[in-house]
């Protein structure tokens, strides 16, 4: 984990990165990041946005997060028996890809009276391991979503191969822009600053050339994840 100095320079070099793209936003992937890590983060470095993977992780580090200076979301995959753990602590889900997932999602924040920020996953590559909706999937997958009142979409967000090379970002990211504009044109033409979530620490400005407008870096900003501890749930 990065020392203070190092994390302010990295978070320095990255938003360098991204300032011909005043558009997009920097999400702080916080995977494995201690609670102290991510406060000094947003109190001092101005890190507003975080995401986080595993809902026993969320859970653990929630009451002491620095709440007043953050937005939270959960990026990772959600198991249907974990909504209930996060449902009261995060403002979006980036991982929505199952009529399953999206039925405990909504009876969860039906019960806490609130509305959810949603983004379907598209698994824009097809690969079998992953999560996400298939890019002809989206429509009728949109359209079961109707039956769900309390989740409300607000984009796309895609994940690409795993050490891909640039050309195949480049490739994967692209299809998802094009998708994304069509979806938005044909389904939430009503949603102001729809969003467009694509890129991690290897592939994020890639990303942003083709189109994203949130970006979730983690070892780019926090350095190698070395810290793995958390109560599960």
């Amino acid at each position: 984990m990065e020392e203070p100095l190092l994390l302010e320079q990295n978070i320095k070099t990255v938003r360098r990165n991204m300032a011909a793209y005043p558009h997009a936003r920097l999400l702080a992937a916080t995977k494995t990041v201690p609670v102290e890590v991510i406060n000094e983060a947003a109190v001092h470095h101005g890190i507003c946005l975080i995401g986080e993977n595993r809902a026993q992780e969320l859970v653990q580090k929630y009451d002491a997060l620095q709440k007043d200076a953050l937005e939270i979301h959960f990026i990772g995959s959600l198991q249907t028996n974990k909504v209930k753990y996060i449902a009261d602590k995060v403002s979006m889900v980036h991982s929505l890809d199952s009529v399953k997932l999206a039925q405990a999602l909504d009876a969860a924040c039906q019960k806490r009276d609130r509305t959810m920020d949603v983004l379907i996953e598209i698994n824009i590559a097809g690969e079998a391991a992953k999560g996400g909706v298939p890019a002809d999937e989206l429509y009728a997958f949109y359209e079961a979503l109707q039956n769900y009142p309390s989740l409300r979409v607000k984009g796309l967000m895609t994940m690409g191969p795993a050490g891909a090379a640039a050309e195949e970002y480049e490739r994967y990211f692209t299809k998802t822009r094009a998708l994304f504009d069509v979806f938005v044109r044909d389904q939430i033409p009503h949603v102001a600053d729809p969003i467009l979530s694509m890129g991690m620490s290897d592939s994020y400005e890639i990303a942003l050339a083709c189109g994203s407008n949130l970006v979730r870096i983690g070892s780019a900003l926090f350095g190698k994840r070395t810290y793995t501890g958390h109560s599960g749930i």
